[in-house]
């Protein structure tokens, strides 16, 4: 029987010890093609951004004299596409992107490299799951490389997800024996409030350098970020569908054919 077909993908770039370590959780159960398409450097925060106005470069990387991947000068998402449409010779069955090196959870979501080259994933009809560790500073990414294995697994058996539907896991950064299991969650309203440092350079001209901190607005169970705070994986259903539907019923109330009056 043939083996099933794994993409990885990450915003960390492909050389980033995430993408490696799940690579090889990944390889090492020997149930699974496994290739990796991934940006040449860092391209955190980049949203799902695509390049349209240049070229994208593509290089193949080696490891340890054995090839490892695809390196793109472009974004997640143009990685996920340039793999389907162009560099793969089949769709993979599953798309993976992470292990990110810091959590994405509420609205940080919208940001995220991570999420978007998942999304992109889902677009192109194939299922599709992004995953971060709650730890930004040298984190341990062996229980989130064992526990994506695992439900790379469970995806695989069951079928893939509904149309539309990613999934966004968010791992807490502790030993195993301290994780308490995983939650069905939903996005929380933990939200990044900015703030930037005026500096001024050598030669006299301004920057600027963002900053800021997690805001925590409420504290309800369900939250991405209460489950992993509370030594749970969260695991949020999303959907790259941004219709709001509970708002459609408000909008008919308008008179808008008297609009241009």
């Amino acid at each position: 029987m043939d083996k099933k077909f794994i993409l990885l993908t990450n915003d960390d770039g492909i050389n980033a010890q995430g993408l490696y370590h799940l690579y090889r959780s990944l390889k090492d159960t020997g149930k699974y093609d496994v290739c990796i398409v991934a940006p040449d450097k860092e391209s955190s925060a980049v949203g799902h951004a695509i390049t349209v106005f240049r070229p994208i470069s593509v290089t193949r990387e080696y490891r340890d004299g054995e090839f490892f991947g695809y390196a793109l000068d472009g974004t997640p998402a143009d990685c996920v596409k340039l793999a389907v449409r162009a560099i793969l010779e089949k769709p993979p069955d599953l798309l993976i992107s992470g292990i990110n090196q810091g959590p994405n959870m509420g609205e940080n979501i919208i940001y995220s490299g991570t999420v978007s080259a998942a999304t992109e994933g889902t677009m192109c009809g194939i299922s599709s799951m992004a995953v971060s560790i709650d730890n930004m500073i040298d984190p341990d990414f062996g229980y989130a490389s064992k526990f994506m294995a695992g439900i790379a697994a469970r995806v695989l058996e069951n079928g893939g997800f509904p149309t539309g539907t990613l999934l966004n896991i968010n791992i807490p950064d502790m030993p195993e024996g301290g994780i308490k299991g995983a939650r069905i969650t939903i996005q929380g309203d933990v939200k990044f409030r900015e703030f930037f440092i005026k500096r001024r350079d050598p030669r006299g001209r301004d920057y600027y350098w963002m900053d800021g901190e997690l805001i925590e607005q409420a504290a309800d169970e369900e939250f991405d970020y209460i489950a992993v705070k509370n030594g749970f994986v969260s695991i949020t259903p999303i959907h790259y569908d941004m219709t709001d539907y509970k708002a459609i019923d408000y909008l008919k109330k308008w008179d808008l054919k008297n609009l241009m009056k």
